[in-house]
């Protein structure tokens, strides 16, 4: 690892030590510690055993309005590490949960890591090959055996999808706006510091144009981020399993 990956990757820790310990700070924690207290006492191979586990870990608890992100944690095997929290959203948004804090924590991850691209793509196609857990709690789910719950993620075959159909084209098209919306408001970002006026006229439209079409784009993906049938039969299925 060379010193600017070494960097980019502290930069990332620091971010996210940073939100964690400002969520905690202006929330009351105590019923989240008592909530990691009683699944410490479920059964070994549950998932919620296995969730107060990796917390105690890595000495740590239950953020509020977070819970799920600790199970998803757990149920990916995605260690609580900076690479791996990027890696993790990067299957998620594969998944279908088109957030925006799952799209600006992969990108930046992607921005600063671009060495995890080739792996960022491959977590990306896991997540679509795996039926929906967005909606996951772990209310629903603590008590289940994280074995079976982890045989269950992969989806069934389906029958053979036309090599291209309008939902396909909209998700590329939306995808495709955001990463270049993205990518123009950061190369006029530096111009719009400047003292020139026609540089900032120059960049600030650019900048604007770039924002509508990463707006757009999420906009786009949300429209598109309801589960199609045969994943609310088989998140049916688990549920009742």
């Amino acid at each position: 690892m060379n010193i600017l990956q070494s960097i980019s990757r502290k930069i990332i820790k620091v971010s996210f030590d940073f939100s964690i310990a400002l969520i905690e700070y202006f929330s009351p924690m105590e019923k989240y510690r008592n909530h990691v207290a009683e699944l410490r006492e479920l059964e070994d191979g549950t998932l919620g055993k296995a969730i107060a586990d990796c917390l105690d870990e890595c000495n740590l608890t239950l953020v509020p309005k977070f819970e799920s992100h600790d199970l998803k944690h757990v149920l990916l095997d995605y260690k609580m590490t900076a690479e791996d929290e990027i890696r993790m959203q990067a299957f998620m948004i594969g998944n279908g949960n088109y957030s925006m804090p799952s799209f600006a924590i992969l990108c930046f991850g992607a921005i600063l890591l671009p060495e995890l691209w080739p792996m960022l793509y491959s977590d990306f196609k896991k997540g679509k090959k795996s039926i929906g857990i967005s909606k996951w709690t772990i209310e629903k789910y603590a008590t289940h055996n994280l074995a079976d719950l982890r045989a269950q993620l992969l989806k069934p075959e389906l029958k053979q999808r036309p090599m291209l159909d309008m939902k396909r084209v909209t998700k590329f098209g939306a995808f495709a706006s955001i990463i270049a919306g993205i990518f123009g408001m950061l190369f006029c970002l530096p111009f719009l510091f400047s003292s020139n006026m026609a540089d900032l006229v120059g960049a600030g439209f650019p900048f604007v144009g770039g924002a509508i079409l990463a707006v757009g784009g999420l906009l786009a993906l949300s429209n598109l981020s309801r589960p199609s049938r045969h994943q609310q039969v088989n998140t049916a299925i688990i549920q009742n399993g």
